[in-house]
């Protein structure tokens, strides 16, 4: 029983103390009805302690649990109404009688819970697996290159937004993708699909990042064109694509469509900010302005990790209003692998956020080995 009750408050987003104290509830207002009704004076009634008890375990605890702290809760108040030689008064029946009725309640109240709980588990299972349809977790090393990928819902039971990741093994090298699409809900996931889709085949059939670019902005641009409203007029999407061919592992290639810039962690500690040299529109936006896409190209040494992210990273803020700054967070520091580096990346956002989001994060990193 503790550990479901343990489980629920962590759902729930609660501390550890909290968890625990919650958990405990039921229990501390029976011992604390006794209490009270011990060391007061007759005329001081515990039965609020009492009907509290099972109405704290109803949403914690399991219908059997439930049963047993409503059981307990009107035997005390039996117990205790006896034990001062009030039975067959008027007061006594009364309470017996509150405490009972707020028994019934609870178990009512529990029942709905767990028809609740079922539900919602239900939907998060088909929100996981549609997240694992549109964003599977890439395996851990491509070609010779380790990866790891995280996708951190703003909301506790969202499972999948606008937010987008792909990595991909080509016949021209590793490339990947991380985006934003514009907006929220449906219609935002719906765009993050033919972005991810239009990639992987462009991935593979382009022979540069600059093409694979274009089949992605014809890609939106007819998705805009089937749309009506606002969406077909402004519907874009923030997004950076990155490629390390086959014949040169030590080189990495960069092209940012208005998308918060990568950072290469070398093995040393030292970091750089992989900012394009050429501002360029978001994906989408090519009937605004038009310009040739243009890759940047750096050196992607032996042990050194490419960190992209999506603006839930650099938006965060604290109580203070203060941006996320991960450039300067992880300046200096030097993880094991991918997989260290986005815990330690989602960690830190967390510590300055105290736990409030307000954006999606997909965070995607590829670490080239040494030797």
């Amino acid at each position: 029983m503790p550990g479901e009750r343990e489980r629920q408050a962590r759902r729930d987003g609660l501390p550890r103390f909290g968890r625990r104290l919650v958990c405990w509830l039921p229990a501390i207002f029976l011992i604390g009805g006794l209490a009270f009704d011990l060391l007061t004076p007759t005329r001081y009634t515990a039965a609020p302690f009492f009907s509290a008890a099972p109405l704290v375990a109803a949403p914690l605890y399991s219908l059997r649990h439930t049963a047993l702290t409503a059981a307990l809760a009107v035997l005390a108040e039996i117990g205790v109404v006896a034990f001062h030689g009030r039975m067959g008064g008027y007061e006594s029946y009364t309470e017996a009688v509150t405490v009972l009725v707020v028994a019934v309640l609870a178990l009512g109240i529990n029942r709905v819970v767990r028809i609740s709980d079922a539900r919602l588990a239900s939907v998060r299972d088909v929100a996981e697996a549609a997240q694992r349809a549109v964003l599977p977790m890439p395996p851990d090393r491509i070609s010779g290159l380790d990866v790891a990928a995280r996708y951190e819902a703003a909301q506790a039971d969202a499972r999948i937004g606008g937010d987008l990741y792909a990595v991909q093994d080509t016949p021209h090298g590793v490339r990947l993708i991380v985006g934003d699409v514009r907006g929220k809900g449906l219609e935002a996931v719906e765009a993050a699909v033919i972005v991810i889709g239009a990639f992987r085949e462009a991935a593979e059939q382009e022979a540069t990042l600059e093409a694979v670019a274009g089949r992605l902005e014809r890609a939106l641009q007819r998705e805009g064109s089937r749309r009506e409203g606002l969406d077909q007029f402004e519907g874009f999407t923030t997004a950076v694509l990155a490629e390390v061919p086959s014949e040169e592992r030590g080189v990495l290639r960069v092209l940012n469509r208005g998308h918060p810039a990568p950072l290469l962690l070398c093995a040393d500690g030292t970091l750089s900010e992989l900012a394009p040299r050429t501002a360029a529109l978001p994906l989408g936006l090519s009937e605004v302005a038009g310009w040739p896409d243009r890759a940047d190209e750096s050196r992607f040494p032996p042990g050194a990790m490419l960190l992209l992210f999506t603006d839930g990273v650099t938006e965060a803020r604290d109580s203070r209003g203060v941006f996320y700054e991960p450039a300067v967070r992880l300046s200096g520091r030097v993880f094991p692998g991918p997989d260290a580096l986005l815990d330690a990346l989602v960690d830190d956002v967390a510590r300055h956020t105290g736990g409030e989001t307000e954006d999606d994060m997909a965070l995607l990193a590829l670490r080239r080995p040494e030797g």
